[in-house]
């Protein structure tokens, strides 16, 4: 039989079908499988993919957009992969250049880990940040006081939903709506019946990842942590804007270690929009 070449291999929309090829793709590139997630992003997302004549992904993608589905304002770019034997034979910088020529002048973000930056600066993504995950059991600190945090019911949903675009800076619907559904635990913070954060904590193998975490301050987001590693026996794991210093300071002082530091991208656009100040960590890496 004649070899196929990967360039005459069309890049498709991927489904939930896909789903246990996307985990094993992961599970190729020494990631986890990370099938609760996959699930998500493929559901809240827009995927694509390349098969592989063999079998399988040769390489996925996610794309996240927020805003009006006709006019999105922004995209989060997510889970670039691609098989083993396939790497370094362009066909990451192939997905990327479908995805740029998809999206059009939409204005795209994403999470680059060191190997994955040049590939990025070629395409035209800049360096505009920088978040520190932290992983680990976060002990017990008597000065945080968490009893203005709850549970989340469902007649909160409309004030979480505009206080995400409010601090986001975009509408996140699709995703915020999905995630009573995806979490654990979906808590929130309240001042005079009136919500000052949320956040919730999800499960991804043996963590708990604490996304997206949003708050008025410092002394918020930690109760909002604090509420949430009380409900849960496992470790937690996030990934924190690093001009949140008190927040990452406060973290490592009480059982949490750094373990790896992504690249904040952006394309078409010179920074995120929304509060930087409010938003302290992102529902997952992959969508931003």
């Amino acid at each position: 039989m004649p070899t196929v070449s990967l360039a005459a291999v069309p890049i498709r929309r991927l489904t939930l079908r896909d789903l246990t090829a996307c985990a094993d793709l992961s599970e190729n590139r020494g990631w986890p499988r990370e099938e609760h997630k996959w699930g998500f992003l493929l559901t809240a997302g827009t995927a694509y993919g390349i098969d592989d004549p063999e079998g399988g992904l040769v390489s996925a993608c996610v794309v996240t957009a927020y805003g009006p589905r006709e006019r999105p304002v922004l995209g989060a770019v997510g889970m670039v992969l691609v098989a083993e034997r396939h790497a370094r034979q362009g066909v990451g910088r192939r997905m990327m250049r479908h995805v740029l020529a998809e999206m059009g002048t939409t204005p795209l973000t994403l999470h680059a880990t060191p190997n994955g930056r040049p590939l990025y600066e070629e395409l035209g993504f800049k360096t505009t940040g920088r978040a520190e995950m932290v992983v680990g059991r976060l002990t017990p600190d008597v000065t945080v006081d968490t009893a203005a945090t709850r549970a989340a019911t469902a007649e909160d949903l409309p004030a979480i939903l505009r206080l995400d675009e409010e601090v986001f800076g975009a509408d996140r619907t699709p995703i915020v709506t999905r995630l009573p559904a995806f979490a654990d635990q979906l808590r929130v913070a309240e001042d005079g019946g009136r919500i000052t954060g949320y956040a919730a904590a999800w499960p991804n193998m043996n963590t708990h990842v604490v996304g997206p975490l949003i708050a008025r301050d410092t002394a918020t987001a930690k109760a909002l942590m604090t509420s949430l590693a009380a409900g849960t026996d496992r470790p937690l794991r996030t990934d924190i804007d690093v001009r949140h210093e008190e927040l990452l300071s406060w973290v490592k002082e009480h059982g949490m270690a750094s373990v790896a530091f992504n690249s904040v991208m952006t394309h078409g656009i010179t920074g995120l929009p929304g509060d930087w100040s409010r938003r302290f960590a992102p529902v997952t890496v992959a969508a931003g």
